[in-house]
């Protein structure tokens, strides 16, 4: 799909933006440009892709509608995992998430439809369901715009699709390096409640999702992984176990609740009820219709999903066995 072709990856350098490119660079592009505001990171990643002459690092933000344009040219696909993300950061400084997830969505949208690019594909999260913060709020407007770009853009081709994560194990700002480094330490782990849980995938898991959803989408669909689920005190102590193994001592700290913090949900969801009556299904992933376009025949392989919502309450859990697991194959253990 990206042989030959001009892709562009906004928030390049993230956790998920980075593995995408990563993904797309064994499909011989004809250039990957990385945009991102962080000159470290794209430091790093040239050092990392050295062996690679088909990559552009362009520094640039998306709410800067101009310097994007210019990123855009020529591009056939666009990718935008740039966001602000994190939920406390986005309920203290809300016209700055604003700023970012929906008007920096925006500019997308607009320069997308001025350049003609073929697909634009972007990354939303479960906290869009239900939402009762600030960055969920946010990123469910961009999803709206998005779905919605797909009757905006009038007569051009451009396919506007979104990818609606869980959790992503081990991204910058997840709770397994914050919580390896409390256990490193010897400090005791700091839990918001203890039966706090979570839809739970891993970044490789995330990136092959968003180019499945890029090869399937059709205009306006939000594509779900089928994730498992797992208890955050679950996570912890699997963390703990893996560095009693490597050390081969005994960890002396404990599990200490600290609260929820603002804005934050005891359980995630990924699909309501009404999402479900227009949606369809294989073994790995919903696909979510457009409330506009629902063009169920052009889904192969899939079929409709029975009419439930999707929530980390009633998902396939995680044993701590597996999460042990999961921790060596991914290498996010100690």
């Amino acid at each position: 799909m990206f042989e030959d072709k001009v892709v562009l990856v906004t928030g390049g350098t993230g956790s998920i933006g980075s593995e995408i490119v990563r993904c797309i660079l064994k499909e011989n592009p004809k250039v990957v440009r990385i945009y991102s505001r962080d000159e470290s990171k794209q430091f790093y990643m040239q050092h990392e892709l050295k062996e690679f002459d088909n990559i552009r690092y362009l520094i640039g933000d998306i709410r800067d509608k101009e310097r994007l344009s210019y990123a855009a040219e020529n591009v056939d696909y666009i990718f935008n995992a740039a966001a602000l993300k994190h939920v406390p950061s986005c309920e203290y400084n809300p016209m700055e998430a604003i700023k970012t997830n929906v008007l920096g969505v925006q500019n997308i949208i607009e320069v997308a439809i001025q350049h003609n690019v073929k697909k634009v594909i972007a990354i939303s999260t479960d906290k869009v369901v239900n939402p009762m913060n600030t960055m969920g709020a946010t990123k469910l407007l961009s999803e709206k715009l998005i779905s919605a770009a797909n009757q905006y853009k009038g007569s051009r081709d451009t396919i506007f699709s979104c990818v609606r994560f869980g959790n992503v194990m081990g991204s910058r700002g997840s709770v397994i390096p914050l919580f390896k480094s409390q256990i490193s330490r010897g400090e005791s782990v700091t839990l918001t409640h203890r039966d706090m849980t979570r839809f739970m995938m891993s970044i490789p898991q995330a990136a092959e999702l968003v180019l499945k959803a890029a090869r399937f989408s059709r205009g306006g669909e939000v594509f779900v992984l089928k994730m498992p689920t797992l208890k955050i005190s679950d996570l912890a102590v699997g963390l703990i176990r893996s560095f009693e193994k490597k050390c081969g001592s005994k960890y002396n700290g404990g599990l200490i609740e600290v609260g929820i913090r603002p804005g934050e949900k005891l359980y995630e969801e990924l699909m309501t009820a009404d999402e479900a009556e227009r949606a369809y299904q294989n073994d790995d992933m919903y696909v979510i219709a457009s409330p506009f376009n629902q063009l169920s025949s052009e889904y192969n392989g899939f079929i409709r999903v029975d009419h439930r919502e999707y929530s980390s309450l009633n998902a396939p859990q995680l044993t701590l066995e597996d999460i042990e697991e999961l921790l060596v194959k991914y290498q996010l253990g100690f």
